[in-house]
């Protein structure tokens, strides 16, 4: 039992995390929440990680691009999204739409990586999208034709597919010479590195008593807390069962919504939300290629 509070910590860890950037957007700038948030984890790993990536510079001169990539999708672009997506779509959007990355990191390893396509895929593709549709509409999918899709929900979108892209690219570019703990903080020094432009541009509100426990949060849990922990998910318990968990965090983000800054729990949510994580069930469940059966039977 033990093994499985490690993974349920991180998605739980990382469903208040969407909360807490719908509730920043209100009381601090989105470029200030991201640069301070990737410098506060910065800082607070220097001291056990600057050392060790000192001592093992050789292995890790060249593979800094790559790890300037990764930090670039999965810091800084996927982040800096979801917090402007946060001005214009509620939290509970936010955990519903972001249940897809699965779904879009099959999808391009389909497209890029030559995986071969599934029942599943296709079926859970399908479903998930009509999930989708019916929460960012609002439950009128009809009314995306008059007025499109939110500007937040489609900065989430583009959110997403940025992090699919990072996972599709962190499984590909396999780096066992650069150790894990190693390799986030090259990210987040990457992430702090390429957001201070971004910082220094922008208007700025500062820290204050209300937003300081928010940038706190940030820095510290999903950065740090929820990362090592799913990282010990993923030791004891293998990649595959940990994603499942995955599928639990637009559940838990409407619960933390509703608990921490008041959203409505329509009927919309529990149809379109049910529909996005069968989908992606679905897919990570009904794994036969296609065309499998008609080979076999040939």
């Amino acid at each position: 039992m033990g093994a499985y509070t490690l993974p349920l910590l991180a998605v739980a860890i990382w469903a208040v995390n969407t909360v807490v950037s719908k509730l920043a957007a209100g009381a601090i700038g989105a470029a200030e929440i991201a640069f301070y948030r990737w410098l506060l984890a910065g800082v607070l790993l220097t001291p056990f990680l600057l050392g060790p990536v000192l001592r093992n510079r050789a292995a890790v001169r060249p593979q800094l691009g790559r790890i300037a990539a990764l930090g670039l999708l999965g810091m800084v672009i996927y982040q800096s999204l979801a917090y402007y997506a946060a001005y214009s779509t509620t939290a509970t959007h936010m955990g519903i739409v972001g249940s897809l990355t699965p779904l879009m990191v099959l999808g391009l390893s389909i497209g890029l990586l030559g995986q071969r396509p599934t029942a599943g895929a296709l079926v859970g593709a399908v479903v998930s999208i009509a999930g989708v549709l019916l929460v960012v509409s609002s439950g009128r999918p009809a009314s995306l034709l008059d007025h499109g899709v939110n500007c937040g929900d489609l900065l989430m979108l583009l959110a997403m597919l940025s992090y699919a892209v990072y996972g599709i690219l962190l499984k590909r570019w396999h780096m066992p010479q650069v150790p894990r703990m190693q390799l986030l903080y090259l990210q987040v020094v990457v992430a702090v590195v390429a957001l201070l432009p971004l910082f220094l541009l922008s208007p700025r509100t500062g820290l204050t008593a209300a937003n300081l426990p928010l940038v706190a949060f940030a820095g510290v849990m999903p950065s740090i807390v929820a990362v090592v922990a799913w990282m010990g998910a993923v030791a004891r318990l293998g990649p595959g069962r940990s994603a499942m968990f995955f599928n639990l965090i637009p559940l838990l983000t409407a619960v933390a919504a509703w608990f921490m800054a008041g959203e409505r729990l329509e009927p919309y949510h529990a149809v379109g939300g049910g529909l996005t994580v069968a989908g992606v069930l679905l897919a990570e469940l009904w794994t036969r290629p296609l065309g499998q059966r008609r080979a076999a039977a040939g």
